[in-house]
């Protein structure tokens, strides 16, 4: 008893407390800023990737080359070579490859109706790329009626911009599906005559498509009998905005829907504010193990003469020990437990605001920061531990 009660004089008589209350703080304020970092890391992964934040439009993709004036006149500059096609099917931001197929004969689209003649073009991708389900969207070789998709835009364009300026009549989708235009299919002198049928409207391909199988045999039916290679694909992408996707299109020069990776920026910009928050926070974290450090050691050196006495005297080293770290353990502890209920509470507040924006995040802390806050609680002991051996052991 005698022991300790020295001790406890002695510390409470104010040796080294302003060092002590700066590492206290600094410790509060380092776990407060890695557990912040750690948190907004997961809310922003959440945001694009959870199923309650899936954004199934900005999944895919249709990539080509930009033309610039040297591929002028030159198609072929245009167009992917299989190398090209094998290394970006391989990268790791590709969740899923098709081929954008494109017609090899003119397509001539007639509405009698409408009086309205005009040339067009057919493409086709894999069916598991289409965002239209219908039962229709199938085509056999000696089907006269060919089932076609539209981009959701084109209509939007017919009617706001080419029916209004031309005093024509503005569709529905409904009334357009009812219509039944003729396509005239050529190539030279060879010729056929179909029926189309719009069986839907797509927000993510912007492009006329038609079933691979009536591509696959037009373009050897009415083909030039060259094979082309491919100057548009699509792919799948988990996170459209990630900043790998989008260094690799500007490396290669090539092209797609910037309004799917306008993000890529503001990712990049997040994570570097996460990364400087978290190496500050590690920073006043190593700053306070070392002034706790300098503090047991102050403490120890103030009392140099009086534990000496006493150990002299058969008072066990591990008493001394076990006295120092009871002394700061329930500090770590109702640190790491204000900072982790601080961030509660702002993680708390956050989730809310982002919900009016429909944005959903928990409304708690993930697993990383309660693993963070025992991990750095640990840390912390063991530093203080090794310290308190370190200068006992040298008396």
């Amino acid at each position: 008893m005698q022991f300790y009660q020295i001790l406890k004089k002695i510390i409470r008589t104010g040796v080294g407390k302003g060092r002590f209350w700066m590492a206290a703080i600094g410790l509060g304020i380092a776990m407060l800023l890695i557990l912040v970092a750690l948190q907004v890391h997961q809310n922003f992964n959440e945001l694009l990737h959870s199923e309650k934040n899936e954004n199934e439009t900005a999944d895919f993709l249709v990539i080509n080359k930009k033309i610039t004036n040297d591929m002028m006149g030159r198609p072929e500059m245009s167009t992917f070579t299989p190398e090209e096609i094998k290394d970006l099917a391989a990268q790791p931001f590709v969740n899923g490859f098709g081929i954008v197929t494109a017609a090899d004969f003119s397509v001539k689209l007639e509405m009698d109706k409408l009086g309205i003649t005009s040339e067009l073009f057919f493409e086709a991708v894999p069916d598991s790329f289409i965002d239209v389900k219908s039962t229709d969207w199938k085509w056999t070789e000696g089907q006269q009626e060919i089932p076609v998709i539209i981009p959701s835009s084109f209509l939007d364009m017919f009617n706001f911009g080419f029916a209004m300026g031309n005093g024509m009549p503005q569709f529905s989708e409904e009334t357009i599906k009812t219509l039944s235009p003729s396509v005239v299919i050529s190539q030279g002198m060879r010729s056929g005559r179909f029926a189309a049928r719009i069986v839907g409207f797509s927000d993510r391909i912007s492009t006329v498509l038609v079933p691979l199988s009536l591509m696959e045999w037009g373009n050897v039916a009415f083909g030039t009998g060259k094979v082309k290679a491919p100057s548009r694909v699509i792919i799948k992408s988990k996170d459209p905005s990630d900043p790998i996707l989008s260094k690799y299109l500007d490396t290669h020069n090539y092209s797609t829907n910037r309004e799917k990776t306008r993000f890529s920026k503001t990712r990049v910009i997040v994570q570097t504010i996460v990364s400087v928050v978290g190496f500050f926070g590690l920073v006043l974290l190593i700053f306070a193990l070392l002034v706790f450090s300098m503090f047991i050691q102050l403490v120890i050196e103030s009392c140099r003469k009086e534990i000496r006495l006493l150990i002299t005297l058969g008072a066990a080293p591990r008493q001394l020990q076990r006295y120092l770290l009871k002394q700061f353990v329930p500090l770590y502890i109702v640190i790491g437990l204000l900072a982790l209920v601080l961030v509660a509470g702002l993680q708390w507040w956050v989730s809310g605001i982002l919900a009016k924006h429909k944005m959903f995040v928990s409304a708690m802390p993930g697993i990383a920061a309660v693993v963070a806050t025992a991990v750095i609680l640990l840390l912390v002991y063991i530093v203080n531990l090794r310290s308190v051996k370190k200068h006992i052991a040298g008396m």
